[in-house]
């Protein structure tokens, strides 16, 4: 969670701004402003600037995972990619008909290591939907694998939940 400053400004009349700066979010309004329309303020950007980082994190993975499809994939494969929120019991989920995959935000804090070998978990679904022996050689090409396996096994959750 950032932190948030508010800075009442005399000089301020009618607009109020907002950055980050050394991760803080400091906010500028008018010090004529009552505490109820500050709150609103605040919450306004407070919104906009989580929208960004989010935008921010979604296209860092978008990119990871088109990288890492062009190394083990020959870049053939076509998806849709998103961070989910709802996902606590699994690190990532793909529909391989509708080619969408979806990697648990819990995982946004995890070595960029382990988030390829799910990324790569969840891109060789689409071109095996189970768990087959032809599906794990494509994702055992990741010299990086088991070493993650054990990682993810580490957090407490179990081969099959991956």
């Amino acid at each position: 969670m950032m932190k948030i400053r508010v800075i009442k400004s005399k000089r301020r009349k009618k607009t109020a701004s907002a950055r980050v700066k050394d991760g803080v979010l400091y906010i500028r309004v008018p010090a004529a402003l009552s505490e109820e329309r500050i709150k609103s303020v605040v919450e306004k950007f407070k919104q906009s600037m989580m929208r960004k980082r989010e935008r921010g994190r979604k296209d860092w993975l978008v990119k990871r995972a088109e990288k890492l499809n062009k190394k083990y994939f020959g870049g053939k494969l076509k998806f849709s990619l998103k961070w989910s929120n709802n996902q606590n019991k699994i690190f990532g989920s793909c529909t391989s008909k509708r080619k969408t995959i979806r990697i648990s935000s819990r995982l946004a804090k995890v070595p960029k290591w382990v988030l390829d070998y799910i990324l790569i978990h969840e891109l060789a679904h689409l071109v095996e939907p189970n768990h087959s022996k032809d599906f794990w050689k494509l994702v055992n090409q990741y010299k990086r694998a088991e070493m993650a396996r054990g990682y993810l096994m580490g957090l407490g959750f179990k081969e099959e939940k991956i």
